[in-house]
């Protein structure tokens, strides 16, 4: 299953209501994950940009679409992302399949000064 990582910021009013009444938001999602055929790997509250940081498992991107479409819904989020990931052995691949590509850059040829 391929792998993505979700990047959360919430609202002042959903940081507000888990202050009332705290509790782990990464157990949550994880159900929400799984009855989507996915698999959570990790959960982290993070510093910065964004509040939540979690790797999961999803089995395409209909499925990681499906979570952030719910998650968005919810109106909790003030932002949110979605990143796909590689293995390092996909990533090897990949680059085993752009060597191969032939791929060529596009080129300026220099101009002729003069009329």
């Amino acid at each position: 299953m391929p792998y993505f990582m979700i990047q959360v910021s919430y609202t002042p009013e959903a940081w507000a209501a888990m202050l009332k009444n705290p509790h782990d938001r990464g157990e949550a999602v994880r159900g929400v994950i799984e009855a989507l055929g996915g698999r959570m790997e990790q959960f982290w509250y993070a510093f910065g940009e964004y509040d939540v940081v979690a790797i999961a498992q999803m089995p395409n991107n209909v499925g990681a679409a499906a979570f952030a479409l719910a998650a968005v819904a919810g109106g909790a989020c003030k932002a949110y992302k979605t990143t796909p990931l590689l293995t390092p052995e996909e990533a090897i691949d990949s680059m085993k399949k752009a060597a191969a590509s032939k791929y060529k850059p596009p080129s300026v040829k220099a101009r002729k000064a003069g009329p």
